[in-house]
């Protein structure tokens, strides 16, 4: 019998980047409360206010840091919102 070596190579690879957003992974965006769960579910992407696109894959914590444009549209919004779907 001929005998077999197995060779194992290893390398370092670059982390990809998981988010289409311009404002990096670590920002959290304000977005419509009925988009988030359907966004969830179905793989489907959402718009933020300030603009951003992107599909729904994380839940904030407290604490959270969030997008600077959204959290400004968001606190010049009157209270209630005036929509239904929120």
């Amino acid at each position: 019998m001929a005998e077999s070596k197995t060779v194992t190579t290893t390398q370092t690879l670059e982390k990809p980047r998981t988010s289409d957003t311009d404002t990096g992974d670590q920002l959290f965006h304000y977005v419509r409360k009925a988009k988030i769960a359907e966004s969830a579910v179905t793989g489907t992407m959402v718009q933020a206010l300030c603009g951003e696109v992107f599909p729904v894959t994380r839940t904030p914590k407290p604490g959270s840091p969030v997008c600077p444009r959204c959290k400004e549209i968001y606190e010049s919004l009157p209270p209630g919102g005036g929509s239904s779907d929120d």
